[in-house]
């Protein structure tokens, strides 16, 4: 899959006039009040998931053709998985209301979405229990190697919350009772807890997806220039494993590109002194990149940066000064996706490469990848979050009338 092949965004307006047009002829159909109706309103919805989907997953390829470091990429491929799922439901309830249409009627349609993300967190319960577990195991050998620390637990932390959030809604959703008012209450409150829940695991599966594909993308072989982000160092100031594995990463970039193009390149060393470091981070991978063998003059320093939003910020600056002329940058693989949403906030199109990392600290480190991605963009995610949340609040409301 080619990135940053696209001049124009990929836009959903399509995807807005469909729902529209939808939700008027189901509406029509529904309030017939006839089996046959209901069953074409089911089939209705079936062809709108359908439709959904497809365009969901053509915005989500032409969003990486045009920007792979977006949140819209996650926002298209986590909720497809979603549309996806309540299609099937729809198949399965069309089946039923052709089979027994005066016990399944027009009203189910509208009650099921409505209770469609408490479905959908029972149905992906499996999911989240594994994959709570091997985030435990990995956690645990983790803590093993590296030492109880409170971001060596994060994972933990998340396995519980997941698995404590499936626990609730079973065990609160399974018997409710009384008035019609305390029966609605309590659908609104169960409806809204896994709208709340189906928003971040549709975040979490979609960032697994855009960051497994980040991950793996190897940029072309045509760059000038090559950021290498640094991640801390050793007591005497030599790199860390974590960071000799960005370097090699990066020098292995420019070899291949090297033997098969011709063209060289400038690294950039990106990392300021920390305030237990005897020297910065880019001073320390400069001098790694001096034993390898690259010249003096093909390396620009930029030692001022204290995260990675600062990386690329001053990054640029000191391209800037050198030239012009494709960028990529190397860092962890677990780092690539949200390194690149960084460099295009500072308006730097730059692609990006991933160093592996061990087995147990990969995906303890994309949890705390995941938990910087949500405090990051707060505008889009507040207004997708809250359409969510006044959507199945207004959808339980109108089940009841």
């Amino acid at each position: 899959m080619k990135f940053d092949t696209l001049d124009k965004k990929p836009k959903l307006y399509n995807l807005l006039a469909v729902s529209a047009v939808t939700a008027v002829i189901v509406i029509l159909l529904v309030n017939s009040q006839t089996p046959r109706h209901a069953v074409y309103a089911c089939g209705v919805m079936i062809v709108y998931l359908a439709v959904a989907i497809f365009l969901l997953m053509r915005a989500f390829a032409g969003q990486i053709r045009y920007n792979p470091y977006s949140y819209n990429t996650i926002y298209y491929s986590g909720f497809s998985l979603f549309a996806l799922s309540l299609m099937i439901t729809y198949v399965i309830l069309m089946f039923r209301m052709i089979k027994d249409p005066y016990v399944y009627t027009g009203n189910e349609i509208q009650h099921m979405l409505a209770g469609s993300a408490t479905l959908y967190m029972l149905v992906s319960a499996p999911f989240i229990f594994a994959f709570s577990a091997a985030l435990c195991i990995s956690n645990i050998s983790l803590i093993r190697h590296e030492g109880k620390r409170l971001v060596n637990i994060l994972g933990i932390i998340l396995s519980f919350l997941m698995i404590g959030g499936e626990v609730f809604l079973f065990f609160f959703n399974s018997y409710s009772t009384g008035s019609m008012m305390e029966v609605m209450v309590h659908d609104i409150i169960t409806n809204l807890f896994a709208a709340v829940y189906l928003y971040y695991e549709c975040m979490l599966i979609g960032a697994m997806i855009a960051n497994a594909i980040a991950a793996l993308y190897e940029p072309d072989l045509d760059k000038d220039y090559l950021i290498i982000l640094g991640c801390g160092l050793r007591s005497d100031g030599s790199p860390t494993p974590l960071l000799r594995g960005r370097i090699d990463k990066a020098l292995d970039f420019r070899r291949r590109q090297l033997q098969e193009t011709g063209k060289d390149l400038v690294f950039v060393t990106s990392g300021g002194q920390g305030p237990d470091e005897v020297m910065s981070e880019s001073r320390s991978m400069k001098y790694y990149l001096l034993e390898q063998g690259i010249p003096a003059d093909q390396i620009i320093e930029e030692d001022q940066s204290s995260d990675t939003h600062e990386n690329m910020q001053f990054s640029k600056a000191k391209i800037e000064e050198h030239g012009t002329g494709k960028v990529a940058f190397s860092t962890t693989n677990y780092h690539v996706f949200r390194s690149g949403l960084c460099a295009r906030r500072v308006k730097m199109r730059a692609v990006g490469m991933g160093a592996k990392t061990k087995w147990y600290f990969w995906p303890n480190a994309s949890v705390r990848e995941f938990v910087g991605l949500l405090t990051e963009h707060r505008l889009k995610q507040a207004i997708i979050f809250g359409s969510l949340i006044t959507s199945y609040l207004v959808l339980t409301i109108m089940s009841f009338q």
